[in-house]
């Protein structure tokens, strides 16, 4: 029995035969690396002014700049900045760019890092559900979509519910997202989510 062809349908064909889009999207991820690039160095000054604050593990970890081409079958590039992933906790802070989805930042922790900052995290409810932030539902700490099954609104969580969530989990994720939509001024609002989420820490 002879084996079926693999066919390419109309939209496939004019893809492959064409080198342009390939080429630009290219172009896009060098971009987007460079706003990456460019948000680092405002965020190691602005962690500079609260160093006194934050664990000397997590000072002394280089920064990361890191791309991949599937997550869920989509380029991302990703920041982490400060970080550390190593026992008895994480602590770290990740700006991710993913294809045709959004920019996001995110404060994972766990361990004694978690320990250390769960009763401020519980009394930053109100102020993290007024500005718009989510919170991870999921039992896996390396997902970072943001459907339902991933992350929660804080606007459709309780305050209790969001207290025992802290205290159960053996991590806690906060994040917020931006449109990719509003590339111009992307950097400017994941800088300020970046602020926010350091004062949680240090303050």
């Amino acid at each position: 029995m002879s084996e079926a062809k693999i066919r390419l349908s109309q939209k496939e064909m004019e893809m492959v035969i064409t080198a342009e889009w390939i080429l630009t999207k290219n172009h896009i991820l060098k971009k987007v690396t460079h706003l990456l690039a460019n948000l680092l160095a405002k965020q190691q000054e602005y962690v500079k002014k609260y160093e006194a604050g934050l664990p000397a593990e997590v000072l002394q970890s280089s920064p990361k700049i890191s791309k991949g081409e599937n997550y869920k079958g989509l380029p991302y590039v990703v920041l982490d900045y400060p970080k550390n992933f190593s026992a008895p906790g994480i602590l770290a802070i990740r700006t991710m760019f993913w294809w045709g989805n959004f920019f996001s930042v995110t404060l994972q922790l766990s361990g004694n890092d978690k320990k250390e900052s769960a009763e401020k995290l519980m009394a930053s409810y109100g102020v993290l559900k007024e500005k718009g932030y989510y919170c991870c539902v999921n039992d896996d700490p390396w997902e970072h979509h943001f459907e339902k099954d991933n992350y929660m609104p804080l606007v459709e969580m309780s305050k209790n519910d969001f207290t025992e969530l802290i205290r159960e989990k053996p991590f806690i994720k906060l994040a917020n997202k931006i449109s990719l939509s509003c590339w111009d001024e992307a950097e400017e609002m994941l800088l300020m989510y970046f602020k926010q989420m350091i004062a949680l820490l240090a303050d």
